[in-house]
């Protein structure tokens, strides 16, 4: 007999602000105890002392969490100059200490230009990738460290927001993979004084944004379950940028028993994905097999139809 799942079916997306200290984990883990929700898993991890949008998928959303795993993301900064550490931010030990050079708000400016666009960056040791199966910040607390092959990320934009003469705040917009943290870091060898980030926060994650996170004591100081999930988006939300495709029952009683349906497929293309939708119901999102053919890709439940409208 199969064991059945404790907690409550709740499905949809929660945009929490994680607080400074937590791991993703334990951020996600208190969610989720507040929500009794029987599934969690979030999209992304934010380091400790970070902190900021972190998207918490319940239920039928963890289908979908991959889609935002590609997803480009804007993080405010603040950086320290003059001082470099091993982990790239506060909580590391100090691995230099300089002067620092005088610089105008102009000169540093223009420093930031060179790091704008497709840019090669070495992952950090502290960082959750692994060699030889075990993650290199597991590596780096023993005290090692490993070669690691440099990766080509995007900074879309990398914006000034104040400059004291030894610490400046940075807004910037980078793509999946991109390491903050080694970003000043680089910015610091660039000006030749080394550098470390003191404060992280995260405002976006592919659509969602900083407006509408919910800390923690927020999320407690509701009153009861029925608040806590009206707090929660729709799980479709998490493939908003997917073309849509609305099918008739029949095509969505065929998809839900792993066949193909015959249906309108507009102006997709074999391969494309599409969402699905049957009487305005997202059932999740189908692949085009052939002109005129839509095949199952990840469906929702039929249990908990009824709950993801």
């Amino acid at each position: 007999m199969a064991r059945r799942r404790r907690g409550l079916p709740v499905n949809g997306v929660l945009l929490l602000d994680k607080p400074q200290g937590a791991s993703s984990n334990h951020a996600l883990q208190r969610a989720r105890r507040l929500f009794q929700a029987q599934k969690a898993g979030h999209t992304g991890t934010l380091d400790p002392m970070a902190t900021g949008l972190l998207p918490v998928c319940f239920g039928e959303a963890t289908k979908f969490s991959s889609w935002l795993l590609d997803a480009d993301k804007v993080y405010r900064a603040r950086v320290e100059l003059g001082v470099a550490t091993d982990s790239g931010d506060a909580e590391g030990e100090v691995t230099v200490r300089c002067a620092v050079p005088e610089l105008s708000t102009v000169a540093l400016e223009q420093v930031l230009e060179c790091f704008i666009g497709e840019i090669e960056q070495v992952p950090p040791m502290y960082s959750a990738l692994k060699h030889q199966g075990r993650k290199l910040y597991e590596l780096a607390r023993e005290g090692k460290t490993v070669a690691r092959a440099a990766r080509r990320v995007t900074v879309y934009d990398a914006r000034l927001l104040g400059f004291d003469g030894t610490a400046f705040e940075l807004e910037v917009r980078v793509s999946k993979g991109t390491y903050i943290r080694t970003l000043a870091e680089d910015i610091g060898k660039a000006i030749g004084c080394g550098a470390h980030i003191s404060q992280l926060r995260r405002l976006q994650v592919g659509p969602f944004s900083a407006h509408g996170m919910l800390t923690p004591e927020a999320l407690e100081a509701l009153p009861d379950q029925q608040a806590r999930e009206n707090v929660l988006l729709p799980v479709d939300i998490l493939v908003a940028d997917v073309p849509r495709l609305n099918v008739d029952t029949r095509a969505a009683r065929s998809l839900r028993y792993g066949q193909s349906a015959n249906v309108d497929t507009d102006n997709l293309v074999p391969d494309e994905v599409a969402r699905l939708y049957c009487d305005e119901a997202f059932m999740g999102l189908g692949v085009v097999s052939a002109v005129g053919e839509i095949a199952p890709r990840r469906l929702l439940s039929t249990a908990d139809e009824a709950s993801l409208t």
